[in-house]
């Protein structure tokens, strides 16, 4: 094993320098920083907490004291030396201030000296001095004052200038016062204790005049809302003159009212009291004129000369605007104007109660109105901004609704045509005085047209009376004439064209009554009353003409319809007098040829045919007609109705009479008396009443037959006799008489004779017992009986044969012939209800 090389021991010489140059420089650094912190407390003339804190934080406090302490001794000996270095400079020093000491105090005692010699001798100049002063004092106090009165004197009076001007109420010179005053004067005067109560005085000033104005502006506002309706009566007034127009439209009758004046004071010696002055009666408008400020409309004594601006007095708005203007209120001024602008138009515009029972209410109505609206038109031209034309605008759209509805709630409730004429002239009028001034009267122009309809139900209903009067008055028979007078008055009256009647010689008859011409006269009435209306509308020929038309033909439909139909359903008409209104109507018909031609020659509208609306009063007359013609049936079979509730017959009768019965006989009478009536007729009459008659005849002959057969259908009739049929034929036989006797001329065609043939064959059928013959034709065309129902023939055979079960239950057994008969009966009713049956069947199938 080799030998272990020993190792060679470190150099430790080289390991400890770094060591002591590190512990060298930190000790540098920390000397270094105490040195710094020494520097800072002795040039730091602020606080040295920071400094303090920065040693006392540090880890080296006992060296810094060392350190500190080391400064301290070096600064010792510096100011040791300094002190030796100057010490024997300041014991010269010392040396040579003793010895000025001396001098010094020698000094004094001369000055004193000199002082005293100086004060003895300038006592008497310091007199004559002071007393120089005080003079020089005075005189500038008396230049100071006068200089002061001249700049007063300026504002003093300027002052009583304004205090004169607010006297007398000239707001506009005293607030121009007030801005010299305030902007001129009182700078030059600010020194002085009055300025600023002057200055203080001027905003209360301000105001004041402000409010001095304000209270003209109210009164002026409040005579203007008394004024308004003689502002919009003479515009009105002058608008009526430029268009054409009745002035009388306009002025409203003024109501005289007795002004009571006060007692005289009694006697002071003798203490008795003189008698009492009488009243003064004074137009109610004088009156209220005399209440208002004497100054606010003209003095002239003829007003309806002016012009509605020319009536008043504006100036208290401009005053008013131009100092609202001037103070920087105008905005407030603007505000307040409006709004009670406004509501005095809302006042305006409020209908008074009962408006429409008093035209002057209408007319006091429009002039309020008028006159607001021509006031605030002559503000909007005369001022700049107090009110513009979207204000006017809102504040017309506002009234114009309102108008709209109290016009449309009062002309409602108005009852008379001619007043309803007059307010419409009135609102034509007013639109004509406010289209003057620039507003859009549209829409009130369109209100009269809705008017035009509640004109015409007012028409209407005064013509149901005009109609129902003539009626009653009318004594429903041709009018006769007697001379070449009364003849020109009818055909005047009423147009007729007949060859035949003015060939005829005197005296003639009319084939009409006095309600035609009447109700002619009075429909023509009734157009013109429309045509009435219709003027100054400003419209068409051919408008004007439509309206006309549809009116007439409302009057004629509806009212004269509706009159006529009243008429024919009076149950005390007579049977003539209805053949007369059915003549009548004839007549009435052919004139509505007429009234188109008359519309057309008072409208103008004659070339424009082509378009016109025809009038419907033709086919109203025809349904009167018509209606007339029915109910002249129904009194014709009424009457025969009376005449069958007379017949009594005896269904147990075992043979007949021999006869007809009476009511038969009489009913026959009536009815050949009443149609040779129709027959002994003027012939004018004849091709009016030929139709009529023979409707009648045919009405009362089908009524006479069905009575007749209710009387052997009647359910409460048990049983009847072949004798009782013979009789009911002995009837029904004058009935077909008169039928065949041609109670009509022209009326011998067998029509008359065909209403009793249902009738005829029943009894037939019975009466000849051929019913082998019925039931083998039954069903066919041909047939002897083809209008006799099974039911019907059924129905009298069972009563027959409950007459006969009765009358063999008394007399007992039968003989052969009677049991045949029996038995054959029993066949009949067999065979019959056999039919009755499949015909019951045969409808239910």
């Amino acid at each position: 094993m080799a030998e272990a090389t020993p190792k060679k021991p470190p150099d430790w010489k080289h390991i400890t320098e770094p060591i002591h140059d590190a512990e060298s420089l930190k000790q540098e650094s920390i000397n270094a920083n105490h040195d710094h912190l020494i520097t800072e407390i002795e040039t730091s003339d602020g606080p040295l907490g920071t400094t303090l804190r920065a040693v006392y934080e540090g880890k080296e406090l006992s060296k810094f004291r060392i350190r500190l302490d080391d400064k301290i001794r070096n600064h010792d000996r510096e100011i040791e030396r300094m002190c030796n270095f100057h010490y024997q400079g300041f014991i010269d020093s010392i040396r040579e201030l003793l010895t000025v000491r001396q001098d010094a105090a020698k000094l004094k005692d001369e000055v004193q000296q000199v002082d005293q010699h100086l004060q003895e001798s300038c006592v008497p100049l310091m007199t004559k001095g002071e007393e120089l002063v005080k003079c020089r004092r005075i005189q500038g106090n008396i230049a100071t004052a006068v200089e002061s009165l001249n700049l007063c004197l300026p504002v003093l009076e300027m002052y009583r200038k304004l205090q004169e001007q607010m006297t007398s109420r000239r707001f506009y010179p005293a607030l121009k016062t007030l801005e010299q005053l305030e902007h001129t004067y009182l700078p030059r005067v600010n020194s002085h204790w009055f300025a600023q109560t002057m200055a203080d005085d001027i905003p209360k000033q301000r105001e004041s005049i402000k409010e001095a104005s304000m209270s003209d502006l109210k009164d002026f506002l409040e005579n203007i809302r008394k004024h308004s309706g003689k502002i919009g009566e003479v515009a009105m007034l002058h608008a009526a003159e430029q268009n054409n127009m009745d002035p009388a439209i306009v002025k409203a009758t003024r109501k005289k009212i007795k002004k009571r004046r006060a007692p005289p004071p009694p006697n002071p010696f003798t203490g008795e009291v003189d008698a009492p002055p009488p009243p003064v009666i004074q137009d109610e408008e004088d009156e209220i004129e005399d209440s208002a400020d004497s100054d606010f409309l003209s003095d002239d004594d003829d007003v309806w000369e002016l012009s509605a601006q020319d009536l008043i007095d504006f100036s208290p708005v401009y005053r008013c605007l131009h100092i609202y203007s001037v103070l920087g209120d105008r905005e407030r001024f603007e505000t307040y104007y409006r709004k009670q602008r406004w509501k005095q138009a809302r006042l305006s515009l409020q209908p008074p109660s009962n408006m429409h029972e008093s035209l002057d209410s209408f007319k006091r109505y429009f002039h309020d109105i008028v006159g607001f609206f021509v006031v605030e038109d002559h503000i909007l031209n005369t001022t700049q901004g107090l009110v513009n034309r979207a204000y006017i605008d809102e504040l017309w759209e506002m009234a114009v609704s309102k108008l709209a509805a109290s016009l449309r709630t009062n002309t409602v409730q108005c009852k008379d045509t001619s007043m309803l004429l007059d307010v419409k002239n009135l609102i034509i009028l007013f639109c004509h005085t406010l289209r003057g001034y620039g507003f859009s009267v549209g829409h009130v122009l369109e209100l009269l047209l809705e008017m035009r309809d509640q004109y015409n139900d007012v028409l209407t209903r005064q013509w149901v009376d005009i109609f129902n009067e003539i009626f009653s008055e009318d004594n429903y028979t041709p009018i006769y004439v007697e001379s070449i007078e009364e003849y020109t008055a009818i055909v005047t009256q009423f147009p007729i064209q007949d060859e035949n009647l003015e060939r005829e010689s005197f005296p003639k008859r009319f084939p009409f009554s006095q309600f035609v011409p009447d109700v002619y006269n009075q429909v023509k009435a009734y157009i013109n009353a429309c045509l009435k209306y219709s003027a100054d509308l400003h419209l068409s020929h051919t408008e004007i003409d439509d309206m006309i038309r549809k009116s007439t033909n409302l009057l004629l439909t509806r009212t004269l319809g509706s009159c006529l139909s009243s008429l024919i359903k009076k149950p005390s008409l007579t049977l003539l007098q209805l053949i007369q209104i059915s003549i009548n109507m004839n007549y009435l018909e052919k004139s509505c040829l007429y009234l188109e031609e008359y519309i057309s020659s008072i409208t103008g509208a004659q070339n424009d045919s082509v378009h016109m609306a025809r009038l419907h009063g033709t086919t109203m007359f025809k349904d009167a007609k018509s209606d007339a013609e029915e109910h002249i049936y129904k009194q014709l079979n009424l009457k025969i109705d009376e005449f069958m509730d007379l017949a009594s017959y005896d269904w147990l009768l075992p043979e007949a009479k021999g006869h007809a019965s009476g009511y038969v006989i009489d009913l026959v009478a009536f009815l050949q008396s009443t149609f040779m009536s129709f027959t002994n007729l003027p012939d004018i009459y004849l091709h009016l009443l030929e139709k009529v008659a023979k409707t009648a005849c045919m009405s009362a002959c089908k009524h006479i037959a069905n009575s007749l057969k209710e009387f052997l259908l009647d359910n409460e009739i048990r049983q009847l006799t072949m004798g009782s049929l013979q009789q009911f034929n002995l009837d029904l036989i004058q009935c077909e008489q008169f039928a065949a006797s041609e109670p009509i001329p022209g009326a011998n065609d067998g029509n008359l004779l065909l209403a009793f043939a249902g009738i005829r064959q029943l009894l037939d059928l019975f009466l000849n017992w051929d019913w082998s013959l019925y039931l083998a034709d039954y069903g066919q065309t041909n047939s002897k009986y083809v209008r006799v129902q099974p039911q019907v023939a059924l129905s009298l055979l069972e009563k027959l044969h409950n007459a006969d079960k009765k009358k063999n239950t008394i007399f007992g057994s039968l003989n052969k012939k009677e049991r045949d008969k029996k038995k054959l009966l029993d066949t009949v009713l067999k065979q019959l209800r056999g039919l009755v049956n499949g015909s019951t069947q045969q409808i239910q199938g």
